[in-house]
């Protein structure tokens, strides 16, 4: 009886607070506050902080917990939630609110660990072995730039997309091309404005030199690019910025590269050093088309992207093309094997 009006409570409670789109957990079974039953593979349930504080009901987004008027619960460490996303957490009674709704109806997570990023990229159709989704969890957790390379179809611009769409950030993409340089990449300056601007100083009589030379270098004239777009960022969340292809371009263009990469700022003589508030995630591929320069990549990550495995590339392909037979798809998968 004490248990069912501990239930009782939370959900009253629940239905007050955060009304009929939270999700409740409970260990053993889930409850959705219109009636439906939840699987555990969507949601995660929280019974301790990261310093192990035992809490006793959380109930939103990770950044907001609302304490339940019922005893503590008994902390616990929860375990990953994987594949194939129908598991509860086992042990001891607790109780805990999901911090979101299922990855697929594009709702942003913040993922904890490596099995939620394989779950949140296996939810938006993108199947990533081991090493790619140590990589990206180790990236979007340190904050730091994501080099990945490998051969040209195998899925590695498609990462910032999912990416993008699972935290619920903006995509920012620069695609990298022969001749790049800053005033595509970064910023320029609106030469046609200046101008307009000092014929309009000229005719109204305007003597100062020093003061027309500020005005006209100030940031209303000035055209941002991919890179400074990111860095500045949104008033959300920061964006994901891609770097397409890096190969494609020259030397020099790496070189500038490096302060963004390992500062995430970009210095402009006339204005001086634009800083972002909030690192943006930065992605960059490169099909190996020439040898990157080894600075870059101490200042990332760096992950090559393989082929799939037949069992890998099989499911890819189910996905895919779910109406193809079973038997067509095999041979496909191992025809294509068998060529590479």
């Amino acid at each position: 009886l004490s248990l069912l009006a501990q239930l009782c409570w939370l959900f009253v409670r629940s239905f007050v607070l955060t009304g009929p789109t939270t999700w409740l957990g409970v260990a053993g079974f889930g409850v959705e506050l219109g009636g439906r039953f939840a699987t555990g593979g969507l949601a995660r349930l929280v019974g301790a902080d990261r310093q192990g504080a035992p809490l006793r009901l959380a109930i939103g987004t990770p950044r907001w917990r609302v304490p339940a008027a019922t005893a503590a619960v008994r902390p616990f460490r929860p375990r990953s939630i994987g594949p194939p996303y129908n598991r509860w957490h086992a042990g001891p009674l607790a109780v805990g609110a999901v911090t979101h709704r299922p990855y697929a109806w594009g709702v942003p997570i913040d993922p904890s660990t490596t099995a939620d990023v394989r779950a949140g990229l296996a939810e938006h159709g993108y199947l990533a072995d081991e090493g790619l989704v140590t990589a990206v969890y180790l990236a979007v957790t340190l904050r730091r730039p994501l080099f990945l390379e490998g051969e040209a179809g195998v899925g590695k611009t498609e990462i910032a997309k999912v990416l993008s769409s699972l935290l619920g950030r903006r995509l920012v993409r620069l695609q990298c091309y022969e001749g790049l340089d800053i005033a595509s990449a970064v910023y320029e300056w609106n030469y046609s404005r200046q101008m307009i601007e000092i014929r309009m100083a000229e005719a109204e009589g305007a003597s100062s030199r020093e003061s027309l030379a500020q005005d006209i270098f100030s940031e209303k004239f000035l055209i941002r690019r991919p890179i400074l777009q990111a860095l500045e960022g949104d008033t959300g969340l920061p964006p994901v910025l891609l770097i397409d292809e890096l190969d494609r371009t020259d030397e020099p263009f790496e070189a500038y590269l490096l302060e963004v990469l390992s500062d995430f700022q970009v210095t402009i003589p006339e204005l001086g050093t634009i800083k972002a508030a909030e690192p943006p995630i930065v992605i960059l591929t490169s099909n190996r088309t020439r040898e990157i320069h080894d600075a870059i990549k101490r200042r990332c990550f760096y992950h090559w992207v393989d082929y799939p495995d037949a069992e890998r590339e099989l499911e890819i392909l189910r996905r895919k093309a779910p109406g193809v037979a079973e038997r067509l798809s095999q041979e496909v998968v191992g025809f294509v094997q068998r060529l590479r």
